[in-house]
C-alpha cells in the first residue's frame, strides 16, 4: 500500500514525527510532499522560518519517508495521486473534510492530532513553538484556532472560559490539549494568550496574564477606556512582554499598502477620511449590556483607518448616536473628528445598513476602497484625469486573523515591544475616541 502526505515541516518536531509514523503505519511505502515557499505563500501560510532545502532535510533525517517530493501548486495533489499510484492520502484531522474530493482517486484518512508533545519537544530542540491559550470559547475564538494552523511556529493548546463544560467541549471539538478550569491554570500551560472574551473582561484578563509574564494578543477593543488601555501597555513594558490589540485589518497586506499609497503623496495632502462599517444584528450580546452597541462593537475598524491616515492629534470630536426607546444600546453612530486641515467620519451600525466603503480624499485625487474595506483586497487611486487612475490588488486570506497572529509571534521571537503596523499610541487613541463617543454623544431616537 502506497501512502502519501504533505506538509510544510518547518522546525521539525515530535508532532511532525508522530504524524509521519502514523501515516507510514497505514501502508508499506510513504511518500512525503514538502511545500515550496511560493506555494506556502499562495495558500496563506505565514512565518515559515526554514528554507525548502532545510525542511526537506528535516523529513529525510527522520528516516520515515521512502520518497520525498516537492509540492509547488494548488491542484498538484490530484496529479500526484495518479502519478505515484497512491492508495491512501493521510493528513492531520485539523483539515477534516477539506480533502474529501481526493476520495475519487484514493482513500483519504484524517489522522487525529497528537496532543501534548509538539511544542514541549520543540522548545527543547530549537527556538521553540509559541504555546498559545485562548480565553473565550465563542465564534471568533473558534475562527482563531482554525487560522492559527496557517502560522508557522505557533500551537494553540489550551482554552479557558467561565463555564468549564463549554471550555471542555471547545477543546474536544478543536483537539486542544487542555480545557482549563481557572485562568491561573491556563497561564501555567502557555507562553501567550489570545483574549476573545466579552469586552468588559479584557482588562482583567490581560492584566493577570501580563503580571504572570505571558504575552497578550487581545481582541478589539482592548478596553473601553483610555486609562485602562494605557495602563496595560505600561504594565507590559515593565514586565517585558508583548501586548498587541487584535485589529486584523491593521496587519493585512492590502490595508498596509493602501495607507502607504495615501500617505506618500500619491493623492496629494489627505483632507478627509470617511469610513463605514455596518452589519445587521437581530440578536446576540452586541445588543445588550453596558459594553454592547455599535460603537463598542464596530468603531475600532473605521477609527483605525482614521488614525493611520490622519494621526491621533485631532482637535475636536463630536458623536451622534441613534438609539430607539426600545433598544438597550446604540444601533448606529457617527463619530466626526476635526484635524488641522482635515476631517474624518467613522460610521458604524448594528441596526442600520450602509455601504461599507472607505474614501480617502486628497488635494490631487482620492483613494477608494470598496466594501468590505476592512478586508482590503482591492483599492483604486482615482484622479480628475481618469487616465491616471491606478488599481491595486492584494490577497486577504481566510478570516484575516492569521495576519495579526503572525505579527504577534514575530514580535515575541524578535523581542520587539511594538509593531509599526499598530503602535501602542494608536490603540490608546482609539480607546480614547471610543470612550468619549460612548459617554458624550447627541442621541437621536
Amino acid at each position: 500500500m502506497r501512502v502519501i502526505t504533505y506538509g510544510t515541516f518547518d522546525l521539525f518536531h515530535e508532532g511532525h514525527r508522530r504524524l509521519l509514523e502514523r501515516a507510514k503505519a497505514l501502508g508499506d511505502y510513504l511518500i512525503v510532499g514538502v511545500t515550496t515557499e511560493n506555494y506556502d505563500d499562495s495558500r496563506g501560510k505565514l512565518n515559515v522560518r526554514q528554507s525548502l532545502m532545510e525542511r526537506i532535510k528535516n523529513v529525510v533525517d527522520s528516516g520515515l519517508a521512502d520518497e520525498v517530493i516537492i509540492e509547488e501548486y494548488e491542484g498538484q495533489k490530484v496529479q500526484d495521486m495518479q502519478k505515484y499510484q497512491v492508495d491512501i492520502f493521510a493528513i492531520g484531522s485539523d483539515w477534516l473534510g477539506k480533502f474529501d474530493y481526493l476520495n475519487d482517486y484514493c482513500k483519504v484518512v484524517y489522522l487525529d492530532r497528537t496532543k501534548g508533545v509538539s511544542s514541549t519537544q520543540l522548545r527543547n530542540e530549537s527556538a521553540g513553538v509559541i504555546r498559545i491559550g485562548v480565553i473565550g470559547a465563542g465564534r471568533i475564538a473558534e475562527r482563531f484556532v482554525a487560522e492559527a494552523r496557517y502560522v508557522s511556529g505557533v500551537s494553540v493548546e489550551a482554552v479557558y472560559t467561565r463555564r468549564y463544560e463549554k471550555a471542555k467541549a471547545f477543546a474536544d471539538r478543536l483537539e486542544l490539549d487542555w480545557a482549563n478550569e481557572t485562568v491561573d491554570d491556563l497561564l501555567d500551560h502557555v507562553d501567550a494568550v489570545y483574549i476573545a472574551s466579552p469586552h468588559n473582561t479584557h482588562y482583567a484578563y490581560a492584566r493577570q496574564a501580563i503580571e504572570r509574564g505571558v504575552h497578550v494578543l487581545c481582541e478589539k477593543p482592548m478596553t473601553l477606556t483610555e486609562a485602562e488601555t494605557t495602563e496595560l501597555f505600561e504594565l507590559a513594558a515593565r514586565h517585558e512582554v508583548v501586548l498587541l490589540e487584535a485589529i486584523k485589518t491593521a496587519f493585512a497586506p492590502g490595508f498596509q499598502r493602501m495607507v502607504a499609497v495615501a500617505r506618500i503623496g500619491t493623492i496629494g495632502t489627505v483632507r478627509s477620511v470617511d469610513a463605514t462599517f455596518t452589519k445587521l444584528v437581530g440578536q446576540g450580546r452586541e445588543l445588550h449590556g453596558e459594553d454592547g452597541g455599535s460603537i463598542s462593537e464596530l468603531a475600532t475598524y473605521p477609527l483605525l483607518a482614521v488614525i493611520k491616515l490622519l494621526g491621533h492629534d485631532f482637535l475636536d470630536q463630536r458623536t451622534t448616536t441613534f438609539r430607539p426607546d426600545d433598544a438597550e444600546v446604540d444601533l448606529f453612530a457617527r463619530i466626526d473628528l476635526t484635524y488641522p486641515g482635515a476631517t474624518a467620519s467613522a460610521r458604524v451600525g448594528l441596526g442600520v445598513k450602509a455601504e461599507g466603503d472607505l474614501v480617502v480624499a486628497g488635494s490631487r485625487g482620492y483613494v477608494y476602497v470598496p466594501a468590505p474595506w476592512w478586508k482590503t483586497e482591492y483599492f483604486e487611486a482615482r484622479f480628475e484625469d481618469q487616465s491616471k487612475n491606478k488599481k491595486y490588488y492584494y490577497k486577504f486570506d481566510g478570516d484575516g486573523l492569521r495576519y495579526e497572529l503572525a505579527e504577534f509571534a514575530l514580535m515575541i521571537r524578535n523581542r520587539t515591544p511594538e509593531s509599526f503596523k499598530l503602535r501602542a499610541a494608536e490603540s490608546i487613541a482609539i480607546a480614547r475616541i471610543i470612550e468619549a463617543a460612548r459617554t458624550d454623544s447627541t442621541v437621536i431616537r
